[in-house]
């Protein structure tokens, strides 16, 4: 090797090593490494939050819903269906588009009887449901079972975090009561 030949391998030499050496951008390159996988557990974690806090929300409106039936006053009110569904409408106050809601109420024959089950859904063209909801409040001493479902649209979170339940990729939350309605509750 010639003069000119050896200064110019040394320089780069010099300069892979101090590349090597150099730290000032190890950072960006943890963050960069980190970031994507730390994002992920953030929107899962959000979208998780979101559904059991949506659920609970769901039962607190059912247990409120379910006492204006046990106690009398949507028979004694003469509620239709819908004016009921508008009660129910009434106690969500965030979340939910009361539209959503698909409210079934009808009386079982007997403890055992009573389904409080999630029921199969079936779904339109457009994504609708196209069940048909009972709606009987009972009489004095009859088991009812009110059941209050709605369909959460879920976002396919990154790394295949899903969280739909439904052939539509949403989210059926449901909250139901059994209860007997009280004495003198027509």
């Amino acid at each position: 090797m010639t003069g000119p030949d050896v200064a110019t391998t040394k320089r780069r030499r010099n300069r892979c090593g101090a590349f090597a050496r150099d730290k000032s951008g190890a950072t960006a390159v943890e963050f960069a490494l980190v970031a994507a996988p730390f994002l992920a557990l953030i929107i899962a974690l959000i979208q998780t939050f979101l559904v059991f806090f949506a659920q609970q929300l769901l039962e607190s409106v059912v247990r409120q819903s379910a006492r204006l039936v046990m106690t009398g006053q949507v028979q004694s009110a003469q509620m239709t269906k819908d004016v009921f569904k508008q009660k129910v409408c009434d106690q969500v106050v965030i979340l939910f588009n009361c539209s959503g809601l698909m409210v079934d109420m009808q009386v079982a024959t007997s403890w055992s009887a009573a389904d409080t089950g999630i029921p199969a859904l079936t779904f339109d063209g457009n994504g609708g449901v196209t069940n048909t909801w009972q709606y009987d409040p009972g009489n004095s001493g009859d088991v009812v079972v009110l059941r209050v479902m709605y369909q959460w649209p879920v976002f396919l979170g990154p790394l295949g975090f899903n969280l739909s339940n439904l052939s539509n990729g949403n989210r059926l939350i449901m909250s139901s009561a059994a209860f007997q309605n009280e004495p003198g509750a027509t």
